[in-house]
């Protein structure tokens, strides 16, 4: 009987960590917005994957407010104002945890985490997953 829960537990414990682990970092760039103009197609691309990162990894609705007013200024910095106060009142409506959207706060972890800050234990899953990230925009910049 002890054995078969032990074995039991070993065979359930992998599966039980993904569902409360944090996925790998994905980006579909700037969710249901163009990543650029007709000149450059691509133009606000890397402030979108920057906010996707954010958003991956999710934290407190502060953090939150924060990621959203970077990308609007990032897009800004970009000459772009009128499309960077558009983009952040698409974040601010349509970005919020409890929404069940691959875009949401906090995608990265398991549907409902809700505003949470990361604790010591995330924060080094967050580190773990960092590099893929950092990949990603090397390659972003690469491209351009």
């Amino acid at each position: 009987m002890k054995k078969a829960a032990i074995l039991l537990a070993l065979l359930v414990t992998p599966v039980l960590a993904d569902e409360v682990g944090l996925k790998p970092f994905t980006t579909d760039g700037c969710s249901l917005f163009p990543d650029g103009d007709q000149e450059d197609n691509s133009k606000w691309m890397a402030c979108c994957v920057k906010h996707d990162y954010a958003y991956w990894k999710g934290g407190t609705e502060g953090q939150r407010e924060f990621a959203d007013l970077a990308l609007q200024r990032c897009v800004a910095d970009l000459g772009e104002n009128s499309i960077s106060a558009m983009m952040l009142l698409g974040v601010r409506l349509g970005g919020g945890p409890y929404y069940p959207t691959s875009y949401r706060w906090g995608y990265g972890w398991p549907y409902l985490r809700g505003y949470q800050a990361l604790n010591d234990e995330e924060k080094a899953q967050v580190k773990l997953r960092m590099s893929e990230f950092l990949a990603l925009i090397e390659s972003l910049a690469e491209e351009q």
